[in-house]
């Protein structure tokens, strides 16, 4: 699997996410059944602002995506993988706040990150978040030692596994006592879904237009 974009993604990514978003459309793509476009609503009055940080690196040709999965004993999101990130604290930039919790949840430093940009917020309902993906790159796989609280594991996703239609699967997932039909983003045994998969739907295609440049 060859990735286009090599080590002209910095500066062809900061350019696309200057541009307009694919927002929406790409959420859609990875709705679960039950959302009742909820994502798309506005928020609730006691909403929690968030933020996560969507980390690129290279490493042997390719460019990775580090994502997290949650212990099973935490209260929101347990067992669900999703990108580091979490509330903002009071006047925190979310650009402030995704490195902050990039660092605390995966224990190593922010200061070898370049922030590229943003993608569109999104309102998770479940856990009444309304998260600001932020984007940003650094030159190599950073020395992970991941909060034991906080972290179950750490799994590099290949950027050009996003861009394959076949990798997208309709699967029935069980969550709080329901069945519901959601579409997964499949790497090995590993299935992402909810808002990290729509998330991930954006990142997708706003890559793909930026290595068609």
């Amino acid at each position: 699997m060859i990735d286009p974009l090599g080590d002209q993604l910095p500066a062809r990514l900061g350019r696309q996410l200057r541009l307009p978003l694919p927002g929406r459309r790409a959420h859609r793509k990875m709705r679960s059944e039950l959302s009742y476009g909820r994502h798309f609503g506005p928020p609730s009055v006691d909403v929690r602002p968030a933020a996560v940080l969507i980390l690129l690196f290279p490493r042997d040709g390719q460019w990775y995506v580090p994502l997290i999965q949650r212990p099973h004993h935490m209260v929101d999101h347990a067992g669900q993988i999703s990108f580091p990130g979490g509330m903002r604290e009071p006047g925190e930039e979310p650009e402030q706040c995704a490195v902050r919790e990039y660092e605390e949840e995966l224990g190593t430093s922010g200061r070898e990150v370049e922030l590229l940009g943003r993608l569109s917020p999104l309102y998770v309902f479940a856990s009444n978040f309304w998260v600001v993906p932020c984007v940003a790159v650094t030159g190599a796989r950073p020395t992970f030692v991941p909060h034991e609280g906080e972290v179950a594991r750490v799994l590099d996703l290949p950027l050009a596994w996003t861009w394959d239609a076949r990798h997208y699967v309709d699967r029935e997932i069980a969550r709080r006592g329901l069945r519901v039909r959601a579409r997964t983003l499949e790497y090995g045994d590993d299935r992402i879904w909810g808002a990290t998969g729509m998330m991930l739907a954006e990142l997708a295609e706003v890559t793909a237009e930026a290595a068609r440049f």
